[in-house]
Formats: structure tokens, C-alpha cells, sequence
């Protein structure tokens, strides 16, 4: 009697390993201390609207579409008057090292 041909069965393929998503290192969050109002170009001067109180030595962040430089605080003024520190809710005449741009947000570095 011949023998019986027997057909394997191709077998059946396993799932290529699907790569799981790390999480990604946490970020430090960012501190927003206020957005900017104006930029007085000729001068170099920002109108910060402050959300969190500032002080003159402390770094800052300006960032928007088009900015993105960190710098630290040299000089303030409230109303023509130079301040050391600012609280919450006080606009403040900043100078920067590059031109900023209205609505521009400005973090604690």
C-alpha cells in the first residue's frame, strides 16, 4: 500500500512584538511668573504683567512662537520708579538682551 502524503499545515505566525511607549522623563514644571504686554524695541524694554511675584537676580524664560532665551533679571521698574521686587498683579518695565513680542510668556527659570 503506498504511504499516505501528509500536508503540513504552515504554521500559524506569531504577532511581532508591538514597542511599548516609555514614559517620558518628567519634565521639571514650568513656573509662569507673567506674560508680556509690550516690547519698547529702541530701549530694549519689556511690560511684564506679573502672575507671581519677581525679584530683581532671578532667571527667567521668555517664550513664545518666535523667542526663547533665558536671561537673568538686571533691572525693574514700577512706574519710572526702579524696585527691587514686584508681587502679583504689578506690571513691571523689564530689560532684556533680545527682542521680545506681545503675549510672549515669561517662566521662572
Amino acid at each position: 500500500m503506498p504511504a499516505k502524503k501528509t500536508t503540513k499545515k504552515p504554521a500559524a505566525k506569531k504577532p511581532a512584538k508591538t514597542a511599548v511607549a516609555k514614559p517620558a522623563a518628567k519634565m521639571p514644571a514650568k513656573n509662569l511668573i507673567g506674560t508680556v504686554n509690550h516690547f519698547f524695541d529702541k530701549i530694549s524694554v519689556a511690560v511684564v504683567d506679573l502672575k507671581q511675584p519677581l525679584s530683581v537676580g532671578d532667571e527667567v524664560s521668555f517664550e513664545g512662537p518666535s523667542t526663547n532665551f533665558k536671561q537673568k533679571v538686571t533691572s525693574m521698574q514700577i512706574e519710572h520708579d526702579v524696585v527691587k521686587a514686584a508681587k502679583k498683579g504689578a506690571s513691571v518695565g523689564m530689560k532684556t538682551i533680545k527682542p521680545v513680542r506681545k503675549k510672549d510668556m515669561v517662566f521662572k527659570a
